[in-house]
């Protein structure tokens, strides 16, 4: 067995970044034993029951480093520094430390940029060059592979072939899943034309609602928040922290309206219709690439009215056929047997 360690944004309760771990662990090859740097170590190995390494434990990553033969840079938009600089410091610090000690490195289903500083670009063509294989999951972040020369494949997010745990009891196929997230863009005049729209769609058709937090701790007061807002018997929280019995909620629902990027993909690999609140350029991909309904959340349109009669268009046309997107987060895993 060889000992790899799964680096990404894991620990931390968000479900996005939970159903790339749970992804990556499912497709892992047999021969491999993963460590997973995280968060909550407890809770990461209780839920997935693998090892753990605290990531803040510093004196237990090095060693973790130098007792292992491969590193996997595990997914997500992990080098970007526009909402932290901190955050690329800290993985091309550790995959610069993996590549010294020897280990095989891996850039797995990422989503690179933006990347604004000349260090942390310089910086990030130079540890992507000495990395055994690099995947990334959107066309922007390969044409920006591309500009810099980077041998990469590019294949669509490996969340679309996350497993889904059944629900019990099934859940009620009328309902319309909502997954919003706060964003400085939902603020203001946006935030009261989605309530005001929501809750005149709920008075005119009778749709249920289900509002789903991906990460309970920002989006969970907001969720409670819009409950109040809307019709109180046609509206439900439901919280969940496993990506895959989220999974297996969406796959009851007859669509989502989402923001977070893995509540669209994962909803849209189970059938779901699915209308996209784009606040981030990762979400603005998957819209271009797949051709998913949607608008940019800065483009809302003034009436609520006009954003009703596009839900209802995106709810009452055919299924999309995602399967070419099933086909293609396929390039994810065949990388992995490079291990």
């Amino acid at each position: 067995m060889s000992q790899v360690v799964l680096c990404g944004y894991y620990g931390y309760g968000n479900a996005g970044d939970e159903a790339l771990l749970a992804t990556l662990l499912e497709q892992l090859p047999p021969h491999v034993s993963p460590v997973v740097l995280s968060g909550n170590p407890a809770a990461t190995a209780a839920r997935y029951g693998v090892a753990t390494c605290d990531r803040h434990h510093w004196p237990k990553v090095l060693r973790t480093l130098q007792q292992s033969q491969a590193f996997i840079w595990g997914g997500g938009s992990l080098i970007q520094d526009v909402t932290s600089w901190r955050s690329p410091l800290y993985y091309l610090g550790l995959m610069t430390l993996a590549q010294r000690f020897g280990c095989r490195t891996i850039a797995w289903a990422q989503g690179i940029g933006p990347v604004r500083s000349p260090l942390y670009r310089w910086w990030t063509r130079a540890v992507l060059r000495r990395c055994l294989a690099v995947t990334v999951r959107d066309s922007g972040s390969a044409a920006l592979l591309r500009q810099w020369g980077i041998p990469h494949q590019q294949g669509a997010d490996p969340v679309w072939l996350l497993s889904a745990r059944p629900v019990e009891p099934p859940q009620e196929k009328r309902a319309i899943a909502v997954c919003l997230r706060p964003h400085r863009y939902l603020t203001g005049d946006r935030w009261q034309l989605l309530k005001t729209a929501l809750r005149r769609w709920q008075e005119e058709t009778g749709v249920l609602l289900w509002l789903l937090p991906f990460q309970s701790q920002q989006d969970l007061p907001l969720a409670e928040y819009l409950h109040k807002t809307l019709l109180p018997e046609r509206t439900k929280v439901i919280t969940c922290e496993d990506p895959r019995q989220l999974k297996g909620i969406l796959a009851t629902a007859a669509g989502a309206i989402a923001m977070r990027l893995h509540a669209l993909i994962m909803a849209a690999s189970v059938g779901c219709r699915c209308f996209a609140l784009s606040y981030d350029p990762k979400v603005s991909y998957l819209m271009a690439d797949t051709g998913m309904a949607g608008v940019e959340l800065g483009a809302l349109p003034p009436d609520p009215t006009a954003l009703i009669q596009q839900w209802q268009e995106t709810f009452s046309a055919p299924i999309p056929d995602y399967q070419p997107y099933l086909q293609s987060a396929a390039i994810h895993k065949a990388v992995l047997n490079l291990l």
